[in-house]
Order: C-alpha cells, then structure tokens, then sequence
C-alpha cells in the first residue's frame, strides 16, 4: 500500500491512512505501506534549500528532501501501533533499497528485504519511506518527484506481493485531466504499455519508472483513491486488459505537459558524428530527452538545426552540458519554455489507420499550430503553443468520444505530482 501526500497532508487524513492499513491486516493480510512526505513538505523543504544556495548541492539535497518521507512514516506507526497493531518505520537504507549514486533522480539497482520479510515474520506492519534509497557509495539518494511509486512496486516485486495498491487523491486514471475535460472518463483497466505512454506524455497519477518497473517485473498495480472504497483503475498486462474489454478500444486517453522546454542548436555542422556528441553530452549530464527533429539543409556545406524536447527543470543542466560543444563549433543554443504537448495513446491505434490524420485535422480546424510531432505504435504526440494546450486536450477529447459517466469532482486535485 502506498500513499501520496495529499493521503497523509494532516493529522486526520495520516489517522485515515493508519485505519486503512490496520483494516487491511485484520482481513488477513501481511501489509507493506510506503508513504509520500506529507502535503507540500517536499515543495517547502526545496524552498528552504534555495533561501541558503541557489543552486544546492545535489547530495546535501538529498539528505535534506529524505526527511519528509520520514516523519510521515514515524508519525503514521505512532497512529497503528495506538490502534493495537505493532508498525516499524524503516527508511529507505533500512529497508535495503540500493541505487545508483545519481542524486536527486537515482535509480533503484535491487532491493534486500531480509529486514522487511523479518518484520512481517514478527507479525509487523512495516512501513517504508519512499522516494529514496541508499547509493552504492552509502550516500542517501532520492528516486526524483514521485519516486514513492517507484518505491512501492520494487518493494512489491522484491517480497512477491498480491497487489500494490496506489492510494492517492483521484479515484484512478481518467481519460484526461478532468480540471480540464470536466466529463473525462475513469478507467477500469489500462495495459502497462499503456500506462508507460500516459506517464510519459504528462499523466501525473503514476511516475513513469514506477510504472516501467511493474513492467518488468510483473508486478499488478491498483491505483484508486485514499478517500473512499471504490474501485480504482488496475494497470495489466495487455492480455487482462483485453479480457476485459473484449477489444482494445481505438483511443484510450488524451495526456498533455506545460513541463517542457525546447532546445534547438542553430548552425550545427552537418557532419556524421554531430548528434551523437550532443545526445552523449546530455546523456552524460542525465538530461532525459523526448522528441528529436533535425533540419537538414539543402545544399552542401551548409549548417542544420536541431531541436528537441527536455523537462523544463533540466534546461539549465541541458546548456551547461552543451556549453562546451557550443563554443568548439560556434553554434547558437535556443530555449523556449512557452510550450505545451498533447498526446492520444491507445492501443487500438495499432490496428487503425487514419488517427494520425484525425489527430493534425482536428487541431487545424482549431486553429492550433502543430510545432513538433513524435510517435510510438500507441500513441501521437504533437508540440503547440503553450496557450492552446487546454484547447487541443477538449477539442481531440471530444473528437475521439472519450467521455463517459464516471467523472471526478472538480474542486479535486488530479494527481499527486502532476
């Protein structure tokens, strides 16, 4: 069971969590909870970090993020074992989750749960906190935003667990941003791949590690609510996915980002060997990059641009790496923020031609400009003005009939990083 911040904000929501987790051992259950620091604990702490450096040092920020996770979890044993339930708080070193030694954003390499398995033996409720590990270099890490997901599945794999059960403030996955499409549809069942193309694409409910983790490793996730009893959205294989709906259906969501920055490098050489110094540079500096175009030029001896997409926290790092090979070759490097993308996933895409087209005439015949194109069997991703985002989510929303019957309140927040 993991749950996200806004489950354990105060002391009365921490108290619910405490309840659910207890309830959840009386029906029989050995239980595994892994718990987001609570509210905006994480957000106040970065803040605190930037009133003393403007720009932290990543392993001292990672000490100092690894707190908010914990005192959620010694808080929330305090409330199980008030309840008569014996509950150990671990952090993530104790309950043996070793990353890799990439600060702020490492990656779990395995998980020793000889700890965790011993406590349950004792007949314990344990609780872990998430979003952070141990590095190979015994330095404290943390898994990037969202990271008790992530946590939450590799425990879940580590111990062989039924389920991992994902607690957080929407009642599942929806067929797209209801704070933007108001009659957005809640999904009963959505395939890893899926998944994989929502997260990526901007769906904040699961991270995308998280989701490639379970993946990988088989491990089933149900994403529901921390406020009621309903079923939530049950992530699958493709198979259970289409045992349930008989058919895969043509669209299953449409996702959108405003977290994105473009990068373009004017007056590149147009010489083998160009990109792959550039993507090795970014690449070195953990840069992650989405879309790729490059313009060609039209005659020989002349220069080519090229342009990608990367996380707006990573701009900064994006022209510190490129810096250098900026100054070799005399290129110009251009950013823009004032962006958005919007993505269709589906995996019934595979099977019919024509969405593509559908996709670039319903977004012209709302006058949104198409800047950038990437594609994956299963989903279409487009680059637009950061203004006409919300715009192009109704307009291709509507244009796939997407709404459905179960729609969330909106005065909810839809996501617990999004």
């Amino acid at each position: 069971m993991k749950f996200g911040g806004t489950s354990v904000a105060d002391a009365a929501r921490l108290k619910r969590a405490a309840g659910r987790i207890v309830a959840k051992r009386e029906q029989g259950f050995r239980v595994v909870a892994v718990l987001s620091a609570r509210g905006k604990e994480t957000d106040r702490l970065i803040a605190d970090a930037l009133e003393v450096s403007p720009v932290p040092d990543p392993r001292e920020m990672d000490m100092l993020l690894s707190t908010g996770e914990r005192v959620s979890c010694a808080l929330c044993a305090m409330a199980i074992n008030d309840l008569g339930h014996r509950a150990i708080s671990l952090t993530g070193s104790q309950a043996g989750i070793v990353t890799d030694t990439s600060h702020t954003k490492a990656r779990i390499l395995e998980v020793r749960a000889d700890r965790i398995r011993s406590a349950l033996d004792e007949d314990s409720i344990v609780l872990v906190a998430g979003f952070q590990g141990v590095s190979t270099a015994k330095d404290v890490t943390t898994l990037g935003r969202g990271g008790s997901d992530t946590t939450a599945v590799a425990l879940a794999a580590a111990i062989g667990a039924d389920e991992c059960e994902i607690y957080t403030d929407v009642p599942g996955v929806f067929s797209a941003d209801p704070r933007i499409v108001p009659d957005a549809r809640k999904l009963d069942v959505v395939s890893f791949d899926e998944m994989l193309e929502m997260a990526a694409s901007g769906a904040g409910v699961l991270q995308l590690r998280s989701v490639e983790y379970a993946r990988t490793h088989g491990v089933r996730i149900h994403c529901r609510s921390s406020f009621d009893d309903s079923e939530g959205t049950r992530v699958a294989s493709e198979d259970a996915r289409r045992d349930q709906d008989m058919e895969n259906p043509l669209i299953t969501a449409v996702t959108h980002s405003r977290g994105e920055a473009r990068v373009t490098l004017i007056g590149l050489p147009d010489s083998p060997g160009i990109a792959g110094r550039v993507t090795t540079a970014l690449a070195a500096s953990n840069v992650n990059i989405d879309m790729i175009i490059q313009n060609e030029p039209r005659s020989a001896g002349a220069l080519a641009e090229l342009s990608f997409t990367v996380p707006q926290d990573d701009v900064a790092a994006a022209q510190a790496a490129l810096a250098p090979i900026a100054s070799e070759l005399g290129i110009e490097v251009d950013t823009d923020d004032a962006m958005g993308k919007v993505s269709i996933v589906g995996a019934g895409m595979k099977s019919h031609p024509g969405v593509a087209a559908k996709v670039f005439t319903v977004l012209g015949e709302h006058e949104i400009n198409i800047e950038m194109i990437s594609t994956s069997p299963i989903r279409i991703s487009c680059v637009v003005p950061g203004d006409k985002v919300a715009d192009a989510v109704k307009a291709l929303h509507s244009a796939f009939e997407l709404q459905g019957a179960d729609t969330i309140r909106p005065e909810q927040p839809f996501g617990e990083f999004s």
